[in-house]
């Protein structure tokens, strides 16, 4: 991560979040709690920027500066609303295509996902506001400048998103290897939006739970599992061929 992705300390974080800047995410220091702290973690909220508290080892790793247990980094993009992506897919006479990613922490797999997304042609990618790879300067290189193209939409409540999808008739598929259809089976056209989790742990249950449906890549050989970013290319050109029929 590039030193420029970074602002240091606790005034400094605060008037960065009043004067209106793409904000990834604020780390505080864990067991701090002195009035300064309270302040900013109140601004921060008020603000709809997520705050996390993790030790100072992490903070240290990250810079040798005097942060004062406070580092806040910066989003390179601008992040969109999803109601308006929907609302435009819609007017424009197009069937809304979103992928909505559950914790993909590797800056390099989210960029590799945005640029093949971007050329794809959807609508956006959905995120949650934490448990992603920050969108650096790294994830805007990785995506050969996908990303100034294509909108990113930052959610609170990812279950709540798939509520608001299916409201607006769009349909979620969850990419899992739970899944008893593979995924040429399954109907990919109309409305639709894609599920893609951690390599970890794939999908979380409860999103696993409220899709609509469950497809899987077939495998062929010894492992398991693809890569992210492999796993969410062929997943989309799915989606794409079938639409081209």
């Amino acid at each position: 991560m590039e030193k420029s992705d970074m602002i240091y300390g606790t005034r400094a974080v605060m008037e960065a979040i009043v004067a209106g800047k793409e904000i990834e995410k604020v780390m505080i220091q864990s067991g701090l709690s002195n009035d300064l702290i309270k302040e900013l973690i109140m601004t921060a909220r008020n603000n709809n920027v997520p705050v996390s508290f993790v030790p100072m080892e992490k903070l240290k790793r990250m810079s040798s500066k005097n942060h004062q247990g406070v580092i806040c980094l910066l989003a390179s993009i601008s992040f969109a609303s999803l109601d308006n992506l929907i609302d435009r897919a819609y007017s424009e006479g197009r069937e809304p295509f979103f992928l909505l990613l559950d914790r993909i922490t590797d800056v390099r797999n989210f960029g590799a996902i945005a640029r093949t997304a971007e050329c794809a042609g959807l609508d956006g990618i959905v995120i949650a506001e934490k448990g992603n790879a920050p969108i650096t300067s790294d994830a805007m290189k990785t995506s050969a400048g996908a990303l100034n193209h294509l909108p990113i939409c930052r959610e609170k409540d990812l279950k709540k998103t798939l509520q608001l999808l299916r409201d607006n008739g769009i349909r979620v598929v969850a990419c899992t290897e739970k899944a008893s259809q593979n995924l040429y089976e399954v109907n990919l056209s109309g409305p639709i939006a894609l599920i893609m989790g951690s390599e970890e742990d794939g999908i979380a249950d409860a999103l696993i739970r409220d899709a609509d449906e469950l497809a899987k890549i077939p495998m062929r050989g010894k492992i398991g599992s693809l890569n992210v970013s492999v796993a969410a290319g062929v997943a989309i050109y799915e989606v794409v061929r079938q639409k081209l029929k």
